[in-house]
């Protein structure tokens, strides 16, 4: 594109959101006009108007992008809105510019304009005419600045808005304000100038109030009833000058507004009302927030006088389940709204405190779960250009993009290593190698350099990682100082990382490459093994997530597989269920336990409502998935780590093995050509069903279990074809179908329960995970901190009712609770 436009600044510095305009005639003598567009974009965010009109409902243009070398535009057809102002005296293309993030405040550390303090706007309206000529109008030192009713804005600390400041004459022809100046053209790069891959962010939804209360200090709360990203929709009517305040947040504290998750984030709005109706709708922050705070209002505040507007990226639904447990349900519905919340231009780890950063590692563990759950190929597509142009840069995977650390960022797995899965994902989502060719300067110059730092042994032993982030078991203030060993961690993604680094070559025919790459791959392995894995199958560390790791990359023979899993399953049993896994293992250990034999116990994990797991956020009212396990404590205080999101959607990467175990949906090829259909049932479901929107058209599984007969129905899209594995069918029946509708209904096998009582032997006990899990909560009300393993070797000859005898002053309610637990105790499906 030929650009004749300039980037533009007000030349009087103004303190909040400047405004800009230009007015100009349609030029005469060439017919009627046949086309109008406007193309946008600013260092900041934007908004536009013609004559008054908005030309979009994009909010926050053009978004967030590695600013140094990549500005987007967005390009609107506005030709409807040109001949609108044909028969006007005049036409007015105004523009109003925020700070957004080129401008405001940016990670923790306090600082802010990383990319200059040199805001500005750029626009080229293009109309054609009948005849075939053109006019252009562009943003050069001819346009005049003024200031408006916003006096700040910032997006973590919120903005204020002047409604006596207010005076739309500025957008219609004529206007001549006071403490109007003129502009003058930024210094830059046009090259740097590309169009729009991504959607742009829109308003999705507006949430009515649910409950206002006053709280134990006298103070407003206002709940939405959903942890949301958006801002407040204000409609108020008081005496002039009156300030209504607007403070938002995730929780309540004690039955105060809980603002310590936010850190400095102030997250507060401001509104001086002009003494008539006002509006208020502040466009240029966004905060992330259930709950709200208000003072200063005039009279009585009601509900219909606020609603919380969302907003995220345009992106398209495509990936739904339901089972017959609610708590599942909110759960995944929970890791709906956390990616939706959080896919706000660029895909960041949290929305709400001053941070809101795109954090690779976050999004490579949610990476597949994503995929699922919305196309995000050109979100997702943006996001991995900011990246590789970051890389060729700085000679590094960032942790963060774009990046604003002020230190660089080593190679680090599951962080940097997102250069590589998530193109990986992405096609095995969609099916189409151009991801891959696109990516494929950056997946290899990633490999290649943790390959350069491989010790002699073939293992990545040295340098700072992560681990398993946010180990529930790792020191409050050490979130990096899990159980698990940082380089086995390290050393079992680079394998993984190897492997997809190799397939991909060849894939693109880069056969070298991929000789290459597969030669590493398999020494990787080997050093994995011979570092780390006996030859029975016990993996260093005895965590679940070594084990967990291990299993699913690919690490074991299939003895130590098989003897991998057990171990596995012994080990998420002893823990009673409960997770003691991080960002690395969460999105491996359902299917590693699932993969390996265990379903049961993959189920009894899942389902779990103690604290830490993946349901006690739920039990504790989160309507979004939590940073920590405990972000929330079991007495309802915020815990006290200073790193405590209640909206970030890394460990939701467990629905993932919902979309594909328990709804039954699996791409057996590259953009689900192929599809392996395979619910499997378990931990006391009775139905579930899953839709998934793949480049071919929907594939939708429901199964159901009622008095003995199970049904399972199925919609396969056109030009593909599923092989079907009928779930708890009597002859293990699979049969291959072609697209269409089709339904199975067969007697499933019964489950006599076992008999168990106070004198069945422990380890017969532990062995049904169900009941294990029951009797595991008893022991954790009775005796907490007092640690119970079914399957060590003296399990054999102890059974209930002797282990009571060596707890001295039991209480009958003990003897009452295990009775209980071990006669009414879910039989595993």
């Amino acid at each position: 594109m030929t650009w004749h436009a300039q980037m533009i600044a007000a030349d009087q510095a103004f303190d909040g959101a400047p405004l800009l305009r230009t007015e100009f005639a349609l030029e005469d003598g060439h017919g009627a006009v046949a086309r109008a567009t406007l193309t946008l974009t600013a260092q900041g965010v934007v908004e536009a108007w013609l004559n008054g009109r908005p030309v979009s409902d994009d909010v926050l243009t053009p978004g967030w992008s590695s600013y140094e070398w990549r500005l987007r535009y967005a390009t609107y057809d506005v030709t409807a809105l040109v001949e609108a102002s044909a028969s006007e005296s005049a036409t007015v293309l105004g523009l109003a510019l925020g700070k957004g993030w080129f401008g405001g405040r940016l990670g923790w550390s306090g600082g802010g304009s990383y990319y200059g303090d040199a805001q500005g706007a750029f626009a080229q309206l293009e109309v054609e005419f009948a005849d075939g000529s053109t006019q252009l109008i562009v943003t050069d030192d001819s346009w005049a600045s003024g200031p408006s009713a916003v006096l700040a804005n910032d997006l973590y600390d919120g903005e204020t808005i002047d409604a006596r400041l207010r005076d739309d004459a500025w957008k219609r022809p004529g206007f001549a304000g006071d403490g109007w100046t003129g502009t003058h053209a930024l210094e830059f790069d046009t090259a740097k100038l590309e169009p729009y891959i991504g959607p742009s962010v829109k308003r999705w939804a507006a949430l009515p109030v649910q409950e206002i209360s006053t709280s134990p200090s006298g103070k407003t709360l206002i709940d939405f009833g959903q942890n949301l990203v958006g801002w407040i929709k204000v409609r108020v009517q008081g005496p002039a000058g009156t300030e209504v305040v607007i403070r938002h947040a995730e929780v309540l504290e004690h039955g105060e507004l809980g603002v310590r998750p936010l850190r400095t984030a102030q997250a507060t709005d401001r509104y001086l009302l002009s003494g008539g109706a006002d509006e208020f709708e502040p466009t240029f922050t966004f905060h992330g927030f259930r709950y709200a705070e208000v003072d200063g209002w005039p009279g009585e505040l009601r509900d219909e006088d606020l609603r919380a507007v969302v907003v995220h990226s345009d992106m398209r639904r495509t990936g739904w389940v339901e089972t017959s447990n609610e708590l599942v349900n909110r759960m995944h519905e929970n890791a709906v709204w956390s990616m939706r919340d959080n896919f706000v231009g660029v895909p960041t780890d949290c929305p709400q405190r001053d941070e809101r950063l795109g954090w690779t590692g976050d999004l490579n563990a949610f990476g597949p779960t994503a995929a699922y759950l919305y196309d995000v190929r050109s979100v997702l597509g943006s996001w991995l250009d900011d990246l590789a142009a970051e890389q060729a840069e700085k000679g590094y995977v960032p942790w963060v993009v774009p990046d604003i650390l002020s230190t660089p960022s080593p190679p680090t797995a599951l962080w940097s290593d997102v250069a590589v899965s998530l193109p990986w994902a992405l096609y095995q989502e969609y099916g189409d190698q151009g991801i891959l060719r696109r990516a494929y300067p950056s997946m290899t110059t990633f490999i290649r350099s943790v390959e350069a730092v491989l010790d002699e042994n073939g293992l990545w032993s040295s340098g700072f990682q992560y681990g398993d982030w946010l180990d529930p078991d790792a020191p409050m203030d050490n979130p990096a100082g899990g159980k698990t060993d940082r380089h086995l961690v390290a050393s079992a993604y680079l394998a993984k990382t190897t492997r997809e680094m190799a397939e991909t070559a060849a894939i693109l025919g880069e056969d070298d490459d991929a000789r290459h790459f597969t030669a590493l791959a398999d020494r990787v392995r080997a050093a994995f093994r011979r570092e780390y894995v006996t030859a029975g199958g016990r993996v260093a560390n005895e965590t679940a997530t070594a084990y967990a790791l291990a299993i699913c990359f690919g690490l074991l023979d299939e003895d130590q597989r098989r003897h991998a899993g057990d171990q596995l399953a012994r080990l998420v049993a002893k823990a009673g269920f409960t997770i003691s896994t991080g960002f690395a293992g969460t999105p491996m250990v359902t299917d590693a336990l699932s993969s390996t034999g265990h379903l049961a116990e993959a189920y009894a994990l899942l389902t779990e409502t103690r604290c830490p797991s993946f349901l006690y956020p739920v039990t504790m009212g989160a309507t979004t998935i939590w940073e920590r396990w405990d972000s929330i404590r079991p007495d309802g205080t915020i815990n006290p780590s200073g790193m405590t999101s209640l909206n970030h959607y890394a460990f939701g990467a467990v629905c993932s093995w919902l979309h594909r175990v328990v709804g039954g949906i699996q791409a057996a090829a590259p953009g689900y050509r192929r599809l392996l259909i395979a619910p499997q049932p378990g931990g006391g479901l009775t139905h579930a069903s899953a839709r998934h929107v793949t480049v071919h058209g929907e594939v939708a599984v429901t199964w159901r279990i009622e008095e003995g007969v199970i049904t399972v129905d199925v919609t396969i899209p056109p030009g593909t074809e599923a092989l079907v594995r009928l779930p708890l069918h009597p002859e293990a029946a699979e049969v291959t179908v072609e697209a269409g509708t089709h339904s199975w209904r067969y007697s499933a096998p019964g489950a006599e329960r076992p008999e168990y009582s106070m004198d069945t032997a422990l380890n017969v006990l532990a062995a049904d995970p169900i009941v294990w899990r029951s009797l595991t909560e008893v022991f954790a009300k009775h005796l907490p901190g007092i640690p119970i393993d079914g399957n060590a070797p003296e399990a054999a000859g102890m059974t209930l009712e002797l282990l009571l005898q060596y707890i001295p002053g039991a209480a009958p309610e003990l003897r009452e609770d295990l009775e209980q637990a071990v006669t009414t105790a879910a039989v595993p499906a």
